[in-house]
């Protein structure tokens, strides 16, 4: 059973992924829209993947006879300026993600809840992960300009280290 802590912080986890997936969705749309095929597929796997980071806090909060809540959320923004800015922000956001898990990690610690913690190193690593993978993105960025939008957009798919385009 989970104390009632952990299931707190837990359960604002949730929405905090719900957004993230909404957040990366609409990043989605917006490049889309601007023509970067190659970073709205990015952002469409990013938005899928945050939805299954969701799942799974459902799925153990409730395994853990928890009561796992589904909140509305917040409409994330539509606009983002260019593809530099937009990676900007997606850096930020997944650092302030990776302190919300830390968030968790001293929840568990100070409810002596071994399980949670050890169960919640998952997504430890699973940030370190992502922002580093979004650091290498700006990386990019920053050493082709804007000048070579083209090839870089052609190219993120390869730089994820996954195959695949998502079918709409």
């Amino acid at each position: 059973m989970l104390p009632e802590k952990v299931e707190e912080i837990l359960n604002v986890q949730i929405y905090k992924e719900d957004y993230s997936s909404q957040l990366y969705l609409s990043m989605a749309s917006w490049a889309e829209n601007k023509g970067f095929e190659g970073v709205s597929n990015w952002l469409y796997n990013q938005a899928e993947e945050e939805r299954m980071h969701m799942l799974k806090l459902v799925k153990y909060i409730n395994a853990r006879d928890g009561n796992a809540v589904i909140p509305g959320i917040e409409k994330p923004p539509v606009d983002f300026g260019d593809v530099k800015v937009m990676f900007d922000k997606v850096l930020e956001h997944e650092k302030f993600i990776s302190g919300s898990i830390n968030e968790i990690v001293v929840v568990c610690i100070a409810e002596n809840d071994f399980t949670t913690q050890n169960w919640i190193q998952w997504f430890v690593t699973e940030q370190i992960e992502e922002e580093a993978s979004v650091k290498t993105i700006i990386d990019k960025l920053n050493l082709i300009g804007k000048n070579n939008l083209y090839m870089f957009d052609r190219d993120i798919m390869s730089m994820r280290g996954t195959e695949g385009e998502t079918e709409a």
